[in-house]
């Protein structure tokens, strides 16, 4: 039986996020001022691919995330990338640190800035409507930051992790991933996230905290055919 978080896109497209998809025949994805992430079903016809083409556009890039898929002939390559699926359990505690901050629309232009700087993964500007975020600032300037992307049936996935160049070596991922993971059990939900497999530094955080690889994903996108 597939676990919700085997299909954590279109769970999340299906459920909590509806008022963030697009949709064509049995294709879905978030609009792409959101976040990039297009799904399909697992035995997909050559209709389903017609329509995941159309809903993307000729030449455009089709991120299906990790969707275990294989793309037709014609539909180029563009990225594969090992990855894994941690789920969390009791997170170790945290002493005393900077305070962490609530971060609101106010705040998008700062947090594409950092996110440009740092590349955490995808992140555009209405990413954000997708869970709660929060950061931490030096002198007012927000140096650090993650909050909540996917969400199917109770779940929610830790996303967008990172911290400025300046300010790393103090623990501020960590504190983070915590802030956002207890609200995210406040609410009763599991936690989980996702790391690319060869980001050791933010996989050996992660597994310092609580988390554990639940399993391994491709992360894996396609040029979608101009003819």
């Amino acid at each position: 039986m597939t676990d919700v978080l085997d299909l954590p896109v279109a769970e999340s497209l299906r459920d909590r996020h509806t008022h963030l998809a697009r949709h064509r025949g049995r294709v879905s994805g978030y609009r792409p001022e959101v976040a990039s992430f297009l799904t399909l079903p697992l035995d997909p016809t050559p209709d389903d691919w017609a329509d995941l083409a159309a809903l993307v556009g000729p030449g455009e890039v089709a991120d299906l995330y990790s969707l275990p898929v294989v793309a037709p002939a014609g539909w180029e390559p563009v990225f594969h990338l090992p990855g894994l699926q941690l789920v969390a359990g009791p997170l170790a505690a945290l002493g005393a640190g900077p305070e962490v901050v609530e971060l609101g629309a106010a705040d998008v232009p700062e947090m594409l800035e950092l996110a440009a700087r740092t590349r955490p993964g995808p992140f555009w500007a209405e990413t954000p409507s997708m869970g709660r975020y929060v950061g931490v600032r030096d002198a007012g300037v927000l140096v650090a930051m993650a909050g909540e992307r996917l969400s199917p049936p109770g779940w929610t996935e830790v996303s967008a992790v990172c911290t400025a160049p300046e300010a790393r070596g103090r623990g501020l991922a960590a504190r983070l991933v915590t802030a956002v993971a207890d609200g995210i059990r406040a609410r009763g939900d599991g936690v989980f996230l996702h790391v690319v497999s060869a980001n050791t530094t933010a996989l050996g955080v992660y597994e310092r905290l609580g988390f554990t690889v639940r399993r391994e994903v491709v992360f894996h996108g396609y040029r979608v055919p101009t003819a």
